[in-house]
């Protein structure tokens, strides 16, 4: 008997999209194009869009001899920016969350 467990893919922007790619080929070695496609749940004909505009925006390179793609300078600091205003907005929202919790309720009594 197979198992099989269903998952959702929640809406991405492209900012989200292009710092998966840019997660996924940083460190890592062997980075092919099917592995980012696989890895940052693209379709081919997306993950040649993406890699298109981010080695021409020199965020990432392409080795042609490895056939393998690798997070450049220019793209860690686009990634550590990116992180950095992530980080700031989940706390942002947290506290808001909180102070709404902690706000005393405004219902009015009936006398």
């Amino acid at each position: 008997m197979v198992n099989c467990v269903k998952t959702t893919m929640q809406y991405r922007d492209r900012a989200e999209i292009i710092r998966q790619i840019l997660e996924v080929a940083n460190g890592a070695v062997d980075i092919t194009r099917t592995k980012l496609m696989y890895k940052a749940f693209l379709s081919y004909t997306q993950v040649k869009e993406y890699l298109t505009l981010l080695t021409e925006r020199d965020l990432i390179s392409y080795d042609s001899i490895t056939q393998t793609y690798k997070t450049t300078e220019k793209g860690l600091r686009l990634l550590q920016f990116y992180n950095e205003l992530d980080d700031m907005t989940k706390a942002s929202h947290l506290q808001s969350r909180q102070q709404q919790r902690s706000a005393p309720n405004k219902t009015s009594i009936r006398k």
